[in-house]
Formats: structure tokens, C-alpha cells, sequence
């Protein structure tokens, strides 16, 4: 979800909700390396029976890390993905399922952000290339020594998208993995594997959870199942609450704020690229000149206890004297809901609601009022009462004036702490005899009549706060360069007429102006100032308003479905860059009725097409490509060169709105109808729709079926006997291409070895019947 603050606030105001993972370690004993045996007791001290991974919150740091050196190729960073999965094998040791999900196709409302991002990471990695080759030359130039530049092409990370070569070899490396596991590891003996790729639509956490849902309404259900579900993303929380699972725990990396990195040039820690002078470090060995080769301290994982989260909210949402029965389940749904407000993937957040303002406290006070009132909770089963939920937006219109201003005050008193933290920084940097003779010694210090050893405590404690406060300010700035320093990578070219796209320059600091904030929020005429600047219509628009309006409520409705039933239209997305202010939504009872049926996703390439810029063109066919490039293309607007950001009250340009024009479907699909014909046989099958895959080994109860289905080459859809497989139900189809046991596996990656002795099974395996006939699915 694309609520940044939504963990940290989660984790500070319920903080029983985390615990530190126990991660044992492999030994060496005779030089041989022994790994961990996970066939023994979790030794965090709980047993699980299934882990789901999310595998793009895998993909992306293990093929360009940040805070370490990247592989130097494809092979390398299959080998990584190898290595952490085992981490988190290693941590939570499964002992029914594990389900590996990527993401596949996602719905528009969802490629409308993939679109801005990739947008975003094309330009920005273009620019840090150059920007690198620039000040590699001025430190050469001035006499600095650099480490040679590694000839190699750039890691365009937008390939992590489905329907690209990376995707589907990725596809092919887990196929592998998953079989040398089964067949080499004890620890996976009777753990049934699934696999969803790129090419099995929908987004993966979104998988996993239809998976789940299915799973718990079938009968052989088992209610004391213990999930865990591995990703970073702040919505796998609601998710994970939206399932009603009693025991139900994300695991993800420990964040750690500030976490130095390396300069990409020198390879050496404490500095950035633009500070870099080009200077060898001491030697530690014969060939160790530059700290490319400083070992990096490998992250941490936590466990986030969903239960405890659910014993707080237990105690934050009851409500006594209700006028109907208290229902503990459905008031979560109800808080999972508003959390919507303050930001999704899906839709922008409304500009009165700001998690760091404390906005789901706000929502939680107001909703306890208005239940009181309604007699009801605002969603049931996946289904929103818009009545209900007009009241409690009425509510937060009210205060939006004073919130605004309130907002503005916080800010002008936050910069006037900072300054007078740097004031206090260069009163400390100027040594002893200016704070004991200048203006900051007694109030930073204390009274020079204190006994020493009370005073040099004391002097200790300030100087670790201002070490502390200096390197959160260096991070700051550290961060703004890598975005180019503040939006130069992102912006347009151009301003546009009313200002909202705006350049942050290369030497952009924060003691520099600010970009103007044309709307100004905190002064009367607020409402006015917004629509103009933003829509560019007159806020006495009522009929545009209601237009606005009446898409965000779509996407409520939309968000909800999402989260409780699955996709409820692939075609359907808000067609605004901005959200409205809650005092808008008046009358909003009869804003929606039912989406449009029988939608379908984009087909892979298509994807590419909606989602990639033209610099990424490359991961396309060449006849495709062309319509990103020619100026004759018909859809030639869709792939601006350049764009705005607009920083939106916001002061760095990532988290500002990117101004991209919307893809038209039907233009887009009218255009592509001329290319289709120019695919080939390996294309085609990347463009086509795939299933999930089973896999389990020769010692797992369900073996001997799924080998009696290859052997008599059975019909499709046959059902799976739940008593053999943990109470798994679904239906089962050969794979066209299976890994069988007693079948060499050939392995996909030169530095691994071949499995020889293949005791794996793989088979197409779906929960609710066959992926083929993909609307029926959609219905169901």
C-alpha cells in the first residue's frame, strides 16, 4: 500500500506487535559447510504451517541492492534469489505449504502507479549513469585516483515486469530450485510447493490471498492453520487481517533508518557520489585498494504478530451501549477500510489525511461516533455502505480548514527546530571555549556548577544526540542526491503554465527556497486555489466535482472488492492524478452500482506497453518498440520523453505526483492489432496467460496420484483428495513441460550443478478450476 509511515506509526503505537526472528546459522566443521537443519524445531519457539512469498519484495533487492554491491550478471542474481529464499526457509520452516507468487498482469487501477514508477526508475537511472561518468572525469582530471569502471551494461530494473526475457528465465531458475530442494533437502521433504509466475495474472499478494480465502471456505479447512506471509509492503498487513485468521504473521526485513551505503564510484562508506574525492583507503591486504570488497552487515528479519495487532484493536474499536450486537470482525473490516483513506496503491489519499497527523486516530474517533448514530458498520463482506461513509467524510470536512492550518504551523515550527539544531551543531564544532563563553552553553549543557562527573555525562549525552542529528540530516540530503538532488532526474522540462510540475536543481540544499506552493492550503480560498491549479476548472465546477467525487468512490468500492473478494474489474482505474477533499463527497449514496462484468487483464506485452517508457523499449519486440519511438505511432503521446513532477506540498520530487498522460485502452489495443502478426513462436507463448504449478517429492502423500496422472495421461480438471495433501482442495492439469521424478533436471544456471537424482513432481495446479477459461474464474 502506498502508505510510507503507515509501519512506522503501526510499529510505535502497538509495539508488542514485533519480534526479532531467531535465524540460525550454517557451520563449517573440516572446511565442509553444514547447513541448518530445518527439520528441527523452529527455533523461534512457534510452528508454521505455511509461508507465502511475495516474491518481488525478493526480486528487486537481490538483483540491485542498495547497500552492497550488485551481481554481475543474470546468473548472479538467480543465485541470490536462491539464497534468500533459503534464509526464510531457514527462519520460518514451513511445514505444509510454501507458495511463491510473482507479480503477474495487474488490474489498470493497479498499472497507473507501475507506470509512474518505471517512468521514474528509467530516467533516473539514465541520469545517475551519466551524472557517475561526470564526476568520474572531474576527479581524474584533478589528479584522483578511481578503481577501473566495469565494463558492463546497466540493470534496467523496469525487466522486472512480466512478459520479459528476465521474467520468464526467472520462471525457468525457480522451476530448478524448487526441484534440487525437494530432492536434496529433508527440511522440504513433505512440503507441497507452489509456484505462481509472471505469467498467472494478478498481483502477488493478491494471489496469495485468493489462495487463502479459497483454501478457508472449502470444508477440510483446518482454522488453527498458522501462515506466515514474507513481504514489506504495508498493505499485507490489511491484508492479512482482511483473511480473519486467527494466527496469521508477516515476516519482513528489520528497517533500519539511515543504513550507510557505499559511493557508487569509490566503493568506499561514509561519503556519496557528489562528495567523492577519488582517494585510495589504507591497505588491509595486496590487493585492497578501494572498500568495494567491505563486507556488509547482512539485514535482520522480524516477525509483525497479527493476533497481538488484533488484541489492540480489540481494545481500540469496542464500543459499549452499541444499539446492535458488537461484531469484533466486522469492526476490523470496517478499520482496514479507512485505512484506504490515507493512502493505497490504488488511489491518491485525500489532502486533509496524512498518517504522520495522526489521520487513522482521527478516523477511528469519528467512525465510533458514527456507528453510534447509523446503527451499522460501514462494509460488509467486501461491500460499502456509502450513507454511512459520507458521514464520517462530512466529519473530517469540517476540520479540514483547521487541519491545513495546523499542518502549516507544524511545519514552520519543524524548520525552526532544525535551525536551531544546526546553529547548536557549529556552536559545538567550534569547541569548548565558545560553549562555555557563547549563547548556546546553558541551554545545551546545563549549569557549569555541576559536579564534573554529572556534567561530562551530560556533555557525553549532547554529543551522541548531535551525532545522531547530523547524520539524520546528511541521510537526508544523501537521499535527495540519489533522487537528483531533489527532482532534476524527474521533472519536466519545462515548468507548466500554473507550476505544478517543478525542477529540484543539482545543488538544491535545505537552506535554499522552497518551490512555490501556489495552492496554499492554510489560507482562506483554499478549496478554489486547488481545482484551479490541479484540475484547471473553477472550484463552482459542481458537475466536474461530482465527476471526481464520484471516481474516488468507485474506488473505495473498487479497493474494498480488491482486498475481500478479488479483482472486481481489470479494466476500471481513477482517471485523476488527484483526490478530492472529504467536505466533496455530499450525496454520494448513488455514485455506484455495479462494475462492469466480463472484464479481462492485459496480456503480458501488453502490460509492457501501458506500463514501460520508450527507454525501455528494448525488452520488447522491434515492430512494438517502434510505436514507443516513431513519430508516426499513433500512440506516440503515451511514452513522453520528459515529464513533470509536481511535489504536491511535498519537498523531494519521489514524492511528488508524476504527471503522465493516461493510457488509452482502446487506442492502445487498436494500435497493437497491427503489430500482433509479428510475433514470434517464443514471444506468443511469453504473451500467453500460465497457471500455477505444484510441486512435491516422492515422500509426500499426494506423490503416487499426480505420478498415476502422468502415466495415464488423465483428463483435465481432476480433483485433488484433500486428505492427501494438508486438506488442500482444487484441481489438477499436466504440465506441458513437467519436471518428473527420475528425470534429469538440467540446471539453468552454468555455476550450479545438474540434479540427477530428481525425486520432484510438478503439476498445473488451480483452486477453483481451470485458468483457461479465465472469465468464469472472474465470476466465480
Amino acid at each position: 500500500m502506498g502508505v510510507p509511515a503507515f509501519f512506522r506509526w503501526l510499529s510505535r503505537k502497538y509495539p508488542s506487535i514485533i519480534v526479532h526472528c531467531v535465524e540460525e546459522k550454517g557451520r563449517e566443521s573440516n572446511g565442509v559447510r553444514v547447513p541448518v537443519d530445518t527439520t528441527k524445531p523452529n527455533p523461534n519457539e512457534v510452528e508454521f504451517d505455511n509461508l507465502y512469498l511475495d516474491m518481488n519484495g525478493i526480486i528487486h533487492p537481490c538483483t540491485h541492492p542498495e547497500d552492497k554491491p550488485a551481481p554481475k550478471n543474470e546468473d548472479e542474481m538467480m543465485v541470490a534469489i536462491f539464497e534468500y529464499i533459503d534464509r526464510l526457509y531457514n527462519i520460518v520452516r514451513p511445514r505444509r505449504v510454501l507458495y511463491m507468487a510473482i507479480d503477474g498482469v495487474a488490474p489498470r487501477a493497479k498499472m497507473n502507479q507501475q507506470r509512474s514508477r518505471r517512468f521514474r526508475a528509467s530516467k533516473e537511472g539514465v541520469e545517475l549513469t551519466d551524472e557517475k561518468h561526470r564526476i568520474r572525469e572531474e576527479i581524474i582530471q584533478r589528479g584522483g585516483y578511481l578503481p577501473p569502471e566495469e565494463i558492463k551494461e546497466r540493470f534496467d530494473s523496469n525487466c522486472i515486469t512480466p512478459g520479459t526475457e528476465f521474467m520468464d528465465n526467472l520462471a525457468h531458475c525457480l522451476r530448478y530450485y524448487v526441484a534440487d530442494r525437494l530432492s536434496n533437502d529433508p527440511g522440504w521433504k513433505n512440503v507441497t510447493v507452489l509456484l505462481s509466475d509472471a505469467s498467472v495474472p494478478g498481483e502477488g499478494e493478491h494471489k496469495i490471498m485468493d489462495y487463502i480465502r479459497r483454501q478457508r471456505a472449502q470444508p477440510n479447512h483446518d482454522p488453527n492453520t498458522h501462515h506466515c506471509l514474507c513481504g514489506a509492503d504495508a498493505d499485507l498487513i490489511m491484508l492479512g487481517l482482511a483473511t480473519h485468521e486467527p494466527n496469521f504473521t508477516i515476516i519482513r526485513e528489520e528497517f533500519k533508518p539511515n543504513k550507510p551505503r557505499p559511493c557508487a564510484l569509490c566503493g568506499q562508506m561514509g561519503h556519496e557520489i557528489k562528495d567523492c574525492q577519488g582517494t585510495a583507503r589504507e591497505k588491509q591486504g595486496e590487493h585492497d585498494e578501494f572498500a568495494g570488497t567491505v563486507p556488509v552487515s547482512e539485514q535482520e528479519f522480524i516477525f509483525i504478530r497479527l493476533c497481538v495487532l488484533r488484541e489492540y484493536l480489540a481494545r481500540e474499536l469496542t464500543m459499549a451501549s452499541l444499539p446492535f450486537p458488537f461484531d469484533f470482525e466486522r469492526s476490523v473490516d470496517d478499520w482496514v477500510f479507512m485505512c484506504f483513506f490515507v493512502g493505497n496503491d490504488f488511489l491518491p489519499h485525500l489532502p486533509s489525511l496524512e498518517i504522520r497527523e495522526g489521520a487513522i486516530d482521527r478516523l477511528v474517533r469519528i467512525y465510533k461516533d458514527v456507528v453510534h448514530k447509523t446503527g451499522g458498520y460501514l462494509t460488509e463482506n467486501g461491500y460499502v455502505n456509502l450513507e454511512r461513509v459520507e458521514l464520517i467524510m462530512q466529519a473530517v470536512g469540517v476540520a479540514e480548514d483547521n487541519i491545513f492550518k495546523k499542518r502549516k504551523e507544524d511545519d514552520e515550527s519543524f524548520k525552526r527546530r532544525m535551525k536551531d539544531k544546526k546553529k547548536r551543531m557549529k556552536a559545538e564544532q567550534r569547541g569548548p571555549a565558545y560553549l562555555t563563553t557563547g549563547q548556546f552553553a546553558p541551554q545545551a549543557l546545563g549549569r557549569r556548577d555541576r559536579p564534573d562527573a554529572v556534567q561530562n555525562a551530560r556533555h557525553q549525552a549532547y554529543d551522541m544526540r548531535m551525532q545522531r542529528e547530523q547524520h539524520n540530516m546528511d541521510a537526508a540530503q544523501s537521499l535527495k542526491a540519489m533522487m537528483k538532488n531533489g527532482g532534476n532526474s524527474s521533472a519536466g522540462t519545462s515548468d507548466s503554465a500554473d507550476n505544478r510540475g517543478v525542477k529540484r536543481k543539482a545543488g538544491d540544499s535545505d537552506s535554499e527556497p522552497e518551490p512555490e506552493d501556489n495552492v496554499r492550503l492554510w489560507e482562506d480560498g483554499w478549496k478554489q486555489r486547488y481545482y484551479k491549479t490541479k484540475f484547471d476548472v473553477d472550484v463552482s465546477d459542481e458537475d466536474f466535482r461530482k465527476k471526481v467525487v464520484k471516481s474516488y468512490v468507485e474506488g473505495l468500492c473498487w479497493v474494498l472488492r480488491y482486498y475481500y473478494q478479488g479483482c472486481a474489474s481489470w479494466k476500471w482505474y481513477f482517471p485523476f492524478h488527484y483526490a478530492p477533499f472529504a467536505s466533496d463527497f455530499k450525496d454520494i449514496k448513488e455514485m455506484f452500482t455495479e462494475f462492469e462484468t466480463d472484464t479481462k487483464p492485459f496480456k503480458p506485452l501488453e502490460q509492457l506497453m501501458g506500463v514501460f517508457p520508450a527507454a525501455s523499449g528494448n525488452f520488447l519486440p522491434p515492430t512494438w518498440r517502434n510505436l514507443m519511438s516513431s513519430p508516426d505511432s499513433s500512440i506516440i503521446d503515451f511514452y513522453p520523453d520528459d515529464f513533470a513532477i509536481d511535489l504536491n506540498g511535498k519537498k523531494y520530487a519521489w514524492q511528488g505526483v508524476a504527471l503522465l498522460p493516461f493510457v488509452d485502452e482502446r487506442r492502445l489495443r487498436a494500435a497493437l492489432a497491427d503489430v500482433y502478426p509479428d510475433l514470434s513462436a517464443v514471444e506468443v507463448k511469453r504473451n500467453s496467460l500460465g497457471s500455477d504449478v505444484m510441486f512435491l517429492s516422492k515422500s509426500h502423500p499426494l506423490f503416487d496420484f499426480i505420478h498415476e496422472l502422468y502415466r495415464t495421461e488423465a483428463r483435465e480438471g481432476t480433483e485433488i483428495p484433500a486428505e492427501l495433501c494438508h486438506g488442500i482442495q482444487g484441481t489438477l492439469n499436466l504440465d506441458d513441460d513437467p519436471i518428473l521424478p527420475d528425470n534429469p533436471v538440467t540446471s539453468p544456471i552454468p555455476m550450479l550443478r545438474d540434479i540427477s537424482q530428481n525425486s520432484a513432481i510438478g503439476v498445473k495446479f488451480s483452486s477453483c478450476g481451470n485458468y483457461n477459461d479465465l472469465n468464469s474464474e472472474m465470476k466465480t
